[in-house]
């Protein structure tokens, strides 16, 4: 039977159960004495409707859902409860639709027997979207090994403010960028088949959209006061990008724009999404947003058909899509618009083949693999940003004894980020721990005291810490925030954290209205710097905190944002030059909140760019980094000939070509950027756009040559009526960290130069 058939066959509830998602999927299964079996609760959603659509995070486990080792499910008992949820759908309901289980996997998935790869904010860093792509296979691999099919990946906001508590899942402050990384989530998590999604791989759900990231004064869920221009240029390119790759399932945001809800902006997820970007799949309501906007439209039943026909295709947990079966009988809502919505979700069953198998057996990655393509990534995404007389990277034959030291030197949950399942502690690797086993076997000695929690004094921590720093020649300090939910922690009913823990300084609603380290955390660098000894500093973190106050303290300093489960192994490698850092910075890290926001792809305007108390710029600016070796970038020109407007709008591109030297003693990798400079005449355009990079790895002495290009979507603006064209008149600016150069460049119909 065809979908279309199928959709045919179908009762109005029936096709109103295919939109819900309804359940949170941890109280579908109960687990006792060992024993699985469904829930009344699971069956009673069944009969209700006779037919469900999806359900989301059933194999969730996490303080929110109360499922740990214990309670939660193992990935073989996961895959278990998938095929019996698949057979009694089938079994229980006149057309035996199967149903798709959605996940969370912003950083890997959500999910008991899972690995915790780098957050979004290291991962961006990375510069590298190829290897992240290569770790979202195995992130796929592992959701669907459980029998899962949806993974819910956060990939499209942009973090305009590092206020804002969920800047950690967002990859950059740059659209270019970050829609780099979209692909590769979506390359990584779908596969290459646009066809089909076969039994490796997920359908990848991407969030938000749109414009989440720039909510007032860093609020989650904020009023978004942007215009039409902010809104194309900055928030718009990872989804239309996302599009014309393929992807088939996109989340909406909590925010409005300009005063409309996303969930009810048919403007947004109608017009734009669909007929301008030519997106075929659905739209995922997120957690409970349609029931705020009940308070709108004055009854669920209005709210209901308000998104549906705005373009949310289905619902998050809320109770306003059970209303649109009312909402059709009461004239609110047609049902051919419905029928349009049940029709994409059926379509993408069929394209995962649920019809066939909804849980087909999967073969695994071992985890040598996953441990090494993850350490990999981590490695990757370290940014160092102060090598004082480069004192790293550390010699195990020179130095003699080191102390570790900080609230994030040794507490694993803290280096993870939000989102983040109960792990197997023993199989994962602290700083502490990562660094013992780099120097197990050589005279090093090694000291640790925590000194400090994140935020609060630890009993004698202050004196512990200062007594290990006394023994050791050299101290490294791991330092930054924390994103650790805990059974103290209150969640709304969404999941996002009312109040978390004292601890948690990061994460989905733990706003900061001060990004200034925390005050224990600045005592303890100021107190060990009265020792007078060599002291590195590594921060971990879910956003770029203020550094003025310990950054005089320390002689280097490390970004390593959230790591993952084996970030301790690529820190060590890091700190004793195993792996020469080449992580860039993806977002500018300010010197005050006072400043924000400081991103670095602002209007060129005239005005007066420093503040009467305090410097304008960042601290540490987008795309910077330095390196255990140098580079030098030399002969950089334009290919000739260029091509002509029409030329680049048929696919031909600008190629901008030069050599890049290692001319250290280290083998090491360089990120050359490619940005542009547009001289349209009456728009106030950016300082600078990033629309290209590579990442070029080099042996000591080495020399190559590379190539960036420019085609019409990289050329892409908006000239004062907001028409699309291509830029006429620009400048290319090619940089590395110390390296730059500008090529002005013309494009007319005709010639160019």
């Amino acid at each position: 039977m065809t979908i279309k058939a199928l959709l045919s066959n179908m009762t109005l509830k029936e096709k109103v159960g295919q939109l819900n998602q309804r359940l949170y999927g941890w109280h579908v299964y109960q687990k006792k004495n060992g024993e699985i079996s469904l829930t009344d609760a699971f069956k009673e959603e069944v009969a209700r409707w006779g037919s469900i659509g999806l359900i989301y995070g059933v194999f969730r486990a996490d303080p929110w859902s109360g499922k740990n080792q214990t309670t939660g499910l193992t990935k073989e008992e996961a895959l278990t409860v998938s095929r019996m949820i698949q057979n009694y759908i089938k079994e229980h309901t006149r057309l035996g639709i199967p149903v798709f289980l959605s996940e969370e996997c912003p950083h890997g998935h959500q999910g008991l027997d899972s690995t915790t790869t780098p957050a979004n904010i290291s991962s961006g860093a990375s510069w590298n979207p190829e290897l992240y792509q290569q770790v979202q296979e195995l992130v796929a691999r592992e959701i669907r090994e459980k029998g899962a099919h949806l993974g819910l990946i956060s990939t499209l906001d942009i973090a305009r403010d590092p206020r804002w508590g969920r800047t950690e899942e967002c990859f950059s402050e740059d659209p270019y960028l970050a829609a780099q990384f979209t692909l590769a989530a979506l390359a990584g998590l779908q596969g290459g088949d646009t066809r089909a999604v076969d039994s490796n791989h997920v359908l990848a759900v991407l969030k938000h959209f749109a414009a989440q990231g720039s909510g007032m004064g860093g609020h989650n869920s904020g009023p978004v006061n942007i215009g039409e221009r902010e809104l194309r240029e900055i928030h718009l390119p990872p989804m239309r990008a996302a599009v014309a790759a393929g992807a088939e399932l996109c989340m909406a945001a909590y925010n409005d724009i300009d005063g409309i809800p996303c969930h009810g902006n048919a403007r947004l997820l109608s017009s734009i999404l669909r007929e301008e970007f030519g997106f075929k799949g659905a739209v995922m309501a997120d957690g409970c947003a349609l029931d705020r906007l009940v308070e709108l439209s004055g009854s669920p039943a209005a709210t209901a058909a308000w998104a549906l026909e705005s373009g949310v295709d289905i619902s998050l947990w809320d109770n306003v899509f059970p209303y649109l079966e009312e909402a059709v009988l009461q004239g609110l809502l047609s049902e051919e618009t419905l029928d349009r919505a049940v029709l994409r979700v059926l379509r993408l069953k069929e394209k995962m083949g649920l019809f066939e198998d909804a849980a087909p057996a999967v073969e695994p990655v071992s985890d040598m693999q996953k441990r090494t393509l993850v350490t990999k990534l981590a490695e990757e995404s370290v940014v160092l940003i102060k090598n004082k007389h480069r004192q790293l990277p550390l010699a195990d034959t020179a130095v003699e004894s080191i102390a570790v030291i900080g609230p994030n030197s040794h507490l694993i949950y803290n280096q993870l980020g939000d989102y983040t399942p109960f792990k197997h502690v023993g199989r994962c690797v602290t700083v502490l721990q990562g660094l013992q086993a780099r120097l197990a076997g050589t005279p090093v000695q090694i000291y640790h005291a925590p000194g400090t929690a994140v935020t609060t004094h630890l009993e004698n921590g202050l004196e512990e810490a200062l007594a290990a720093a006394s023994k050791a020649e050299h101290l490294i300090l791991v330092l930054g925030g924390s994103s650790a939910r805990d059974f103290d922690t209150d969640f709304d009913a969404n999941g996002a954290a009312i109040s978390g823990s004292s601890e948690m300084t990061s994460g989905e609603n733990i706003d900061l209205a001060d990004i200034r380290l925390p005050n224990v955390q600045v005592e303890l660098v100021k107190k060990l710097a009265q020792l007078g000894k060599k002291m590195t500093g590594i921060l971990i973190q879910g956003r770029p905190h203020s550094l003025c106050e310990i950054e005089p303290y320390l002689d280097s300093l490390l970004i390593a944002g959230y790591p993952g489960e084996f970030g301790g192994d690529a820190i060590a490698s890091i700190v004793f030059g195993d792996a020469n850092p080449s992580g860039k910075l993806a977002m500018s890290i300010p010197r005050s909140s006072g400043q924000l926001p400081v991103y670095y792809n602002y209007r060129d305007i005239a005005f007066k760019k420093d503040y009467f108390d305090l410097a304008g710029e960042a601290a540490y600016p987008f795309g910077f980094g330095l390196s255990y070796t140098d580079f030098e970038m030399t002969n950089v020109s334009v290919k000739d000939p260029l091509p002509t407007r029409a030329q680049l709008q048929a696919g031909q591109k600008i190629v901008i070509q030069g050599e890049i030297a290692n001319i250290g003693g280290r083998k090491g990798a360089e990120v050359i950027q490619l940005y542009v400079k547009s001289n349209q005449r009456n728009v106030i355009t950016r300082v600078k756009e990033l629309k290209g990079f590579v990442k070029v790895p080099l042996n000591a002495g080495e020399t190559t040559c590379f190539k960036l290009t420019l085609g019409a979507s990289e050329l892409r603006e908006y000239d004062a009526n907001m028409t699309e064209t291509i830029m006429s008149e620009f400048t290319a600016i090619v940089e590395t960290t110390n390296n730059r150069c500008e090529l002005p460049l013309v494009i007319d119909g005709e010639n160019s130069r």
